[in-house]
């Protein structure tokens, strides 16, 4: 398998498809699942002529389970590593909850000072913070989170199929079309993963407040969210996340969940390549 070694010794699964010399595309995935999740826009992107890459964050899917680095520099910084070691120039780096937040904290803190973004995309993304805190006060209470770790810790494979089958894909709205595959693929990457990492993940995504890294993003960043995310609420992460980056466009789906680069992939890659080539 591709990987890389970072220099506290993790070892990083990767996929790197297409021309080297064709403009890179980098994805990042979201809590808790893998670069897996992205293989629809990454063959879409590959059939427009582009270099799709994408890497499974340490403690998650083909990754190494170490038992450290669980938090969103340490995130960014194995970004880097792997956009460093591909010597990717003039990329797009697009992520997904979580991995939003990895991008707006790799883009920041190593893609810009390094010269290698062109622009970003934040898909129903964390930042700037999930937490209600007192610059945040609309934020969700910790209660929120602390039953996302009991859940996990109690019972991790029965809370990895009840999260995709209900409020993930917002298969739990009446007259949602349940898509079991996409449920079972859910499960299947997030089981690939480390327990401990997924567990200490959740303070990485929904604690780390990444106001300062959006200021510092001065690329062209596109900002999508669903109005019924029922997972990151749009009006605390994809609007507040437009208002603080320097230069964002934002779109709102209405009636679109936490999952719709699954359930709703082609208007989204239509939109993603609009901006990617724009």
């Amino acid at each position: 398998m591709p990987t890389i070694t970072t220099q506290d010794g993790t070892e990083i699964f990767f996929k790197d498809w297409g021309a080297k010399d064709a403009q890179p595309i980098m994805f990042h995935h979201g809590w808790p699942l893998s670069s897996d999740d992205w293989d629809n826009q990454m063959l879409f992107f590959l059939a427009q002529g582009y270099r799709v890459i994408a890497h499974d964050r340490r403690g998650h899917g083909r990754s190494a389970q170490v038992d450290h680095g669980h938090d969103m520099a340490t995130y960014a910084a194995d970004a880097a590593a792997v956009a460093e070691h591909l010597d990717l120039r003039n990329a797009i780096h697009i992520g997904h909850s979580t991995g939003g937040g990895e991008v707006a904290a790799y883009v920041a803190r190593h893609g810009l000072p390094a010269g290698r973004v062109a622009k970003a995309v934040l898909v129903s993304a964390v930042p700037p913070i999930m937490v209600k805190t007192e610059r945040y006060p609309g934020g969700l209470p910790i209660d929120v989170f602390d039953g996302l770790r009991a859940a996990l810790a109690a019972d991790r494979a029965s809370f990895y199929r009840d999260l995709p089958a209900g409020p993930f894909y917002g298969f739990n709205r009446d007259g949602a079309e349940v898509k079991p595959a996409v449920v079972d693929n859910w499960w299947r990457q997030g089981m690939m993963g480390s327990a401990q990492a997924h567990y200490e993940g959740i303070k990485a995504f929904s604690e780390t407040d990444q106001t300062d890294d959006l200021r510092a993003i001065t690329v062209p960043t596109l900002v999508l969210h669903g109005d019924d995310d029922q997972i990151v609420p749009y009006q605390n992460a994809g609007v507040l996340s437009a208002d603080l980056l320097p230069d964002a466009t934002l779109k709102i789906y209405p009636g679109y969940s936490h999952g719709m680069l699954t359930v709703n992939h082609e208007v989204l890659n239509a939109d993603l390549l609009a901006f990617v080539r724009g």
